[in-house]
């Protein structure tokens, strides 16, 4: 915007000059070009049939070559110039200028070139359109010759000049050799200064915008529209509400509040503070609204979780100001799908931007990826992005997390080997997204690698992707590095905080998660919802449940925080695991929101574990009306139906699951050793150390005192009981994946073990033992936490 105020001015200059102005000067270079004239003449007359040539000082004709220039008729322009006499440079910057001011670009700089080859002098007038053609033109090679060529002849402290340069190099994206230029400038103007403000905050750094912003103001400069608008957008980045009210307060005083430029700002800025409030009295004050306002208003409801009101809002501006929506207004709504999972909706908006011919455009595309995959639609999420004509690191980063939210964890890391691939480079966002895909594929060798390639980038001081690594050793079983990671960031945040109490809460230390959220209030980060996630997660895994019931009343009476669906669900967990079942049905009937399907399943799950199908067949029947994936429901309540002996309801439940195609998931539990992952299934005989693994577990059985175990197979018929006996638990995937874990890692290392579901008893209790026998530390991730065995006691104290 600053380039385009000093492409005015000039255009200006050159527009409203008068006659005497365009007049070349009585110089000695002036009579150099009579001296030249004769000699040029002859040369012209053999080639142009003795047509005459246009004099310099010709008057009308320059006026007729600015007015072919100012229509964009450079055909006629260019005709008119070779006529003319070319030692004049004002007529050499008329043509540069027009074609700049056209898009040509190319044909600017090469225009440029032959005036350079013409031994024309270039002057302060020159230079701006060529630099600003070097910009369009994202040619830095070419930008910094001609800045060579500006310091060569003194013209690189020109105030004018120097504005473009900074320009051009924003534009290019080097925003160093910008500082460089403005450091360097003797003397800064209002456009110099709001170049700066603007460049910072298009490249993201609000913060260094701000500094610049409230550098400039405390020079005695007064900020216009477009050093405020900028500077809102900078508080937008960084969420910045005191300096936003501050520069809304700066607003008023400068009489620009009934801008509509400014208020747009304004709304943005207070809509991604959280201040959707403050936004909608900025609005309703805006007297004719346009459609930047409206969808500045409605991404403002989007981004804080208001999705009827971004809807109602769609509906105003189409009803009361007769705006017709633009692709804008479609990016903006889509994250309120996203959000409450209303897939009718965005299925609604993908509908329309095609009949409005929106589609191709890269930034609704990645948006309709983006709620495809939050509302669960993978396949859709998949379509859209296939189809993508140009895919960009945030389409590529939208479809990675689109895999991790539903899941598709092996597909997520394919989709990083695609990026690797590309010419693209992967930013911290796409090492963020892909980290959680190999911390739940407890991959700790990838996990190593990815983290090797982090510090080769040199992100390993961004605080997002730190989090992101602690929390990925964390769910890989590794405890230990997880905590020195944390213990090594040099910039912690609120998130650092939590992660590291979700960790010791997942791995069972529910004393130690609390002991950290003391520490996090002394070092004074403020608990957020995220927080009491992880402190009622630590609670309810290890059985602490008046500190339970402390932590989520004192959500809202002393941090002013209500509770949303994920605290409640502790809280069922909490009393569940505890046994207090009918405290629990209870607690559902009383909350102030809708049960979902993973609140009914917290209570399935302590049902089955109380052995209580009365309240089971409950929950069952309300997991099943939500039409969610059911396949754990089944398992569960067949189970139950067996160790009850009520065998037709065993049939009727395996008739219902091969009716609907579902099948059992089988355990598998893993191990890492020497950077592979090794998987084992029970009564697994595919391994190529087999024999091996099967001789160390029956030496360890007989050690351990452990035979077979008949009593876990009441659950059976006793006709099935001997079909059954092979599958007997002596057998099961963790005690294999144990015992190889044992035998290829060196003594006094841990064996670290993942299983897909929840550890049986029998393998626990064996862990134990073996943990005794051998010396060693065994840590075993089931699908709810990690237990750490170490000298016959586990850390989960025998309550899982």
């Amino acid at each position: 915007m600053a380039s385009a105020l000093i492409h005015c001015s000039l255009y200006n200059a050159y527009k409203n000059a008068s006659p005497e102005q365009n007049k070349p000067p009585k110089t000695a270079q002036f009579k150099r070009k009579t001296t030249r004239k004769s000699p040029f003449i002859k040369r012209a007359q053999s080639k142009t049939s003795f047509k005459p040539l246009v004099r310099p000082n010709d008057l009308n004709i320059t006026r007729d070559l600015c007015g072919f220039v100012e229509s964009g008729l450079m055909g006629n322009a260019l005709d008119m110039f070779e006529k003319m006499n070319r030692s004049d440079t004002f007529i050499w910057n008329v043509i540069i200028r027009g074609y700049t001011n056209n898009g040509l670009f190319q044909e600017a700089i090469d225009f440029y070139y032959r005036m350079e080859c013409e031994g024309i002098r270039s002057d302060n007038f020159t230079f701006p359109f060529v630099i600003k053609a070097c910009g369009e033109l994202l040619a830095l090679i070419v930008g910094q010759k001609v800045h060579g060529k500006l310091i060569k002849i003194g013209l690189d402290l020109d105030v004018y000049v120097c504005n473009f340069l900074i320009d051009m190099y924003l534009k290019i994206g080097f925003i160093e050799l910008a500082e460089k230029v403005f450091d360097e400038m003797p003397v800064r103007d209002l456009v110099s200064w709001n170049s700066m403000v603007s460049g910072y905050q298009i490249d993201g750094d609000g913060l260094s915008s701000l500094m610049c912003f409230k550098e400039m103001l405390q020079l005695g400069n007064k900020a216009d529209r477009f050093g405020m608008i900028s500077a809102l957008g900078a508080c937008s980045i960084e969420h910045c509400l005191r300096s936003g009210m501050e520069i809304h307060c700066q607003v008023i005083r400068s009489e620009l509040e009934l801008d509509i430029m400014v208020q747009t700002s304004l709304i943005d800025m207070y809509g991604k503070c959280g201040k959707v409030d403050y936004a909608e009295r900025v609005f309703n004050r805006i007297y004719s609204k346009n459609i930047v306002a409206w969808n500045a208003m409605i991404g403002g409801y989007a981004l804080n979780n208001y999705f009827f009101e971004s809807f109602a809002c769609l509906k105003r501006m189409q009803e009361d100001d007769k705006v017709i929506p633009d692709v804008i207004t479609m990016i903006n709504l889509l994250p309120s799908c996203s959000q409450s999972g209303a897939l009718l909706e965005g299925k609604s908006i993908h509908g329309f931007a095609i009949r409005k011919m929106f589609l191709p455009y890269l930034v609704l595309e990645t948006a309709l990826v983006d709620m495809y995959g939050k509302c669960g639609e993978l396949k859709l999420a998949e379509h859209v992005f296939n189809q993508m004509n140009e895919k960009n690191t945030v389409s590529w980063n939208t479809m990675v997390a689109a895999y991790v939210q539903n899941e598709q964890y092996k597909e997520a890391l394919k989709m990083f080997q695609h990026i690797l691939n590309e010419p693209l480079k992967p930013d911290a966002i796409t090492i963020a997204s892909v980290l959680p895909a190999v911390a739940e594929l407890a991959s700790r060798s990838e996990g190593k690698q990815i983290h090797s390639y982090i510090m080769k980038l040199g992100l390993g001081s961004n605080t997002f992707i730190s989090n992101a690594i602690v929390y990925m050793y964390a769910k890989c079983g590794d405890l230990q590095t997880a905590r020195e990671f944390f213990d090594g960031m040099v910039c912690k945040d609120v998130v650092s905080w939590n992660t590291m109490i979700m960790a010791y809460a997942i791995h069972g230390f529910g004393r130690t998660s609390i002991q950290f959220f003391s520490e996090m209030r002394g070092k004074g980060f403020k608990p957020n919802g995220s927080t009491f996630v992880s402190l009622l997660t630590a609670c309810s895994i290890s059985g602490l449940i008046d500190e339970g019931w402390g932590f989520f009343n004192s959500m809202k009476v002393e941090y002013g925080i209500d509770p949303g669906i994920e605290h409640y669900g502790c809280m069922l967990d909490l009393l569940g695991r505890n046994g207090n079942l009918d405290e629990a049905k209870c607690f559902i009937e009383e909350m102030p929101l809708v049960p979902t399907a993973r609140i009914w399943g917290s209570l399935l799950a302590a049902s089955r574990n109380h052995n209580n199908v009365v309240l089971a067949e409950l929950a069952a029947r309300h997991i099943l009306s939500l039409k969610h994936d059911n396949t754990g429901c089944y398992v569960l309540l067949s189970n139950m139906y067996a160790e009850a002996g009520r065998w037709e309801d065993v049939d009727r439940i395996k008739y219902l699951m091969k009716e609907q195609g579902l099948v059992k998931t089988v355990g598998c539990s893993m191990v890492d050793i020497n950077g592979r992952s090794e998987s084992f299934i029970n009564q697994d005989r595919s391994h190529a150390h087999t024999n091996l693994i099967y001789d160390v577990l029956d030496i360890l059985l007989k050690k351990i005192g452990e035979d077979i175990y008949l009593h876990s197979l009441t659950k059976f018929r006793p006709l099935d009981v001997a079909k059954k006996r092979g599958n007997s638990p002596e057998y099961h995937s963790v005690k294999l994946a144990i015992c190889f874990g044992l035998i290829s890692t060196a003594i006094g290392n841990p064996v670290i073990v993942r299983k897909n579901t929840r550890i049986c008893e029998d393998c626990h209790r064996a862990a134990k033992k073996i943990s005794q026998v051998t010396k060693r530390e065994i840590v075993v991730g089931d699908a709810k936490v990690f237990h750490h065995f170490r000298d016959g006691c586990c850390s989960c104290r025998d309550y899982w």
